[in-house]
């Protein structure tokens, strides 16, 4: 069964991602470059994340190499 990325892990890993790009949007439009860099730091972590969570269970499973 295909999850289409609707999963625990992706919707977290996404969430954080989607945070840090806005961070780092508003960081750039009032001028203030420390938070435009935490909106860039954020981006990675939230693969880490979502791979560290993908690990743990919460992510999809594996697609099986067997044709119907």
């Amino acid at each position: 069964m295909a999850h289409h990325g609707n999963t625990p892990a992706a919707w977290t890993g996404v969430t954080i991602i989607l945070i840090g790009f806005v961070i780092g949007g508003i960081g750039m439009i009032i001028d203030q470059w420390a938070l435009f860099w935490v909106g860039v730091a954020l981006c990675p972590i939230g693969g880490i994340v979502g791979k560290i969570m993908q690990k743990m269970g919460l992510g999809a499973e594996p697609a099986s190499s067997s044709s119907h």
